[in-house]
């Protein structure tokens, strides 16, 4: 299969070309209109793609303007199950258990998605690519990453792989006089005087230097502050190697005494006492009400989206970004190359003409005209044109609520890809700049795409009960002989099988 090397050796050359001068043209819909003649199905009847994904912000409407466009263009009828995302592992879970799945299922990588891609629920979708133009045309990087057994079964919502950045309030540091964090004491400084200085100046102590949410340290993503923050200070990603052996995250030094940062933050209060069960959603709200100094569940490339969801409350806030900086330099963590993948299940796909009928659909969501559109949403109501034939924003806020569930739920290439160049603002700039040059730096997740029989067995437990366990220690529920003893416990779960199977699978790997 031949693919254009959009990723690794040349992606950030690639990237910081985009960055300054946009991507290959192509047309914008117009307000109402839809966008040119749309593709033809059998008979000309419309297909239906059903849809079930975490829900991005505020769930659009049905019908909306832009799902009308999508369908005209692609001559479908598109019915899109928006689940809000605190809930959705566990309807997936009910989903697959039932069989009752929608024609195309937005997951991610964990045990029981594993499990249930082995167990033969889905369509394998490989040997198919290469009839369709768009979704050939992309690096098997992204599709390798997602791979079980060396076989696909997804196509990926594609993503840059060093997105890590500290979007932060400006304004505050420079008022305080504060740096951005390198070593662990530099950011309990940062986090102790954001929480005590009233940088906000309305006499409460009511500021976070970070507000946290639950998915701090999920296991099964590489974005969480946990993993990366730790990496920073010198950890591995997920999985890394020592002696020849692989290692999780959660038993080297570095990690360690990130989680010991956390329960000093905690202990004092310098740090939301509720961050074991706040929704992502909520701390989100923390920070556009102007209340967090460190924007840490987000990315570098969206700085200008956090700063214009900021200044609805705060107007003359300064919001800057810049790559995360420990003790070794710039060290991030690889992300995969996607934000989950769609998968097909075989109950609801009833034959592979009509799985090939579903890839046109997503393949056509990657033409210029659906890029412009998922990406840029209509001109003359999300972006005018520039003289120089590029897309500006007219309001960020309104796109955000009407387009971006659609870009962040569908495949696109938010910069990259064929759609009408972006006109990107100061701050979108540096935002870019500071993902492209992470790239050189990033820290993969050597195991990745291994497999390991007891992880796709076990896992979930395993996973709660680290994560169980490294909430406790940072509430100072146990001491460091407790989390030591839990881990023992993880290991005697399974976990030591875990890393016998990983080791094995990565020492034939390199053969």
């Amino acid at each position: 299969m031949f693919r254009k090397r959009f990723m690794k050796g040349s992606v950030s050359l690639l990237t910081a070309a985009v960055v300054l001068t946009g991507c290959a043209g192509g047309g914008s819909p117009e307000t109402g209109t839809g966008t040119d003649e749309p593709a033809q199905q059998d008979g000309n009847k419309p297909l239906t793609v059903t849809i079930a994904t975490p829900q991005v912000g505020e769930a659009p409407k049905k019908d909306s303007e832009v799902e009308l466009a999508i369908e005209k263009y692609t001559n479908s009828k598109i019915d899109i199950q928006w689940i809000p995302a605190a809930a959705f592992e566990d309807k997936k879970n009910i989903m697959i258990a039932s069989s009752d799945m929608p024609k195309a299922f937005k997951i991610t990588s964990n045990a029981t998605t594993l499990a249930a891609i082995q167990s033969g629920l889905f369509w394998e979708i490989g040997p198919l690519l290469d009839d369709y133009k768009n979704l050939s045309a992309l690096d098997d990087y992204y599709y390798d990453n997602i791979k079980v057994d060396g076989k696909l079964y997804g196509l990926p919502l594609y993503r840059d792989t060093g997105r890590a950045g500290l979007v932060y309030r400006k304004d505050w540091f420079d008022e305080l006089g504060l740096k951005l964090p390198v070593t662990l004491d530099d950011w309990y400084n940062v986090m102790k005087t954001i929480a005590e200085k009233d940088p906000d100046k309305n006499g409460a102590q009511d500021t976070y230097g970070m507000f946290l949410d639950k998915s701090f340290n999920d296991p099964a993503a590489s974005n969480t502050f946990l993993t990366r923050l730790a990496v920073s200070q010198g950890a591995p990603n997920k999985w890394g190697e020592e002696n020849g052996k692989l290692t999780p995250e959660f038993m080297t030094t570095p990690y360690l005494n990130a989680m010991k940062l956390l329960r000093q933050l905690y202990a004092e209060k310098l740090i939301n006492q509720d961050f074991s069960v706040v929704q992502s959603a909520d701390a989100d709200n923390k920070w556009n009400a102007g209340q967090a100094g460190i924007r840490v569940n987000t990315v570098a490339s969206a700085a200008a989206t956090s700063h214009d969801n900021l200044k609805k409350a705060v107007p003359d806030s300064i919001v800057d970004v810049e790559p995360y900086i420990g003790p070794f330099g710039n060290r991030v963590p690889a992300e995969p190359g996607n934000n989950g993948f769609f998968v097909f299940p075989k109950s609801s796909v009833a034959s592979e003409e009509e799985l090939k009928q579903l890839l046109g659909f997503f393949d056509k969501l990657l033409d210029p005209e659906m890029s412009t559109l998922l990406t840029r949403g209509f001109e003359g109501k999300h972006h005018k044109k520039t003289d120089d034939g590029k897309a500006e924003f007219i309001d960020l806020s309104v796109f955000n609520l009407e387009v971006k569930p659609y870009r962040d739920s569908l495949p696109s290439f938010e910069v990259t890809g064929q759609g009408l160049p972006l006109k990107l603002s100061p701050l979108q700039e540096k935002g870019w700049k500071v993902v492209a040059g992470n790239l050189p730096n990033v820290v993969p997740n050597i195991a990745l795409t291994l497999s390991s029989p007891t992880y796709l067995e076990r896992g979930g437990e395993l996973d709660t009960l680290i994560r169980d366990a490294q909430t406790k220690f940072i509430m100072g529920k146990i001491d460091e002989a407790g989390w030591q003893a839990e881990v023992e416990n993880w290991k005697k779960a399974g976990g030591d099988k875990v890393i016998e199977e990983y080791t094995a699978a990565y020492a034939k790997q390199k053969q």
